[in-house]
């Protein structure tokens, strides 16, 4: 199970580094679909990774605001972070994303407060 919790926060992180470099590229260079995809997946695996580093069941069809509950429920202070920006969190990954600069830039945000939360609590 450790090895697997890993995969998805080194997985994670490694998202989370790609939609930044993507993100601070010159706007004409910019793909802000990249950022989405990127971001989401970031927070998808971070979300992940915590769930199963502490054995919590994850399913294939879960969305970024279930796995989301699920961290809330086994550990309260998850509410630190705030998903209210991501407009996709009620969706399965893959079915939605953003074009629009401002809602790019609240999910890679949001990615970003999740490695800032599990850093500063150790998680990572």
């Amino acid at each position: 199970m450790k090895s697997r919790s890993k995969a998805f926060l080194d997985e994670a992180e490694k998202k989370l580094q790609e939609a930044k470099e993507e993100m601070f590229k010159p706007k004409e260079d910019m793909v802000s679909y990249s950022v989405c995809k990127k971001s989401q997946i970031a927070i998808e695996n971070y979300l992940k990774g915590y769930l199963t580093k502490n054995h919590i069941e994850i399913s294939q069809d879960e969305t970024i605001a279930t796995l989301f509950d699920k961290c809330v429920a086994f550990n309260e202070k998850f509410k630190e972070v705030d998903l209210s920006e991501i407009s996709c969190r009620n969706h399965i990954i893959d079915s939605r994303y953003c074009s629009e600069i401002p809602k790019v830039a609240a999910c890679l945000d949001t990615a970003d407060a999740l490695d800032t939360y599990f850093r500063k609590n150790k998680i990572i």
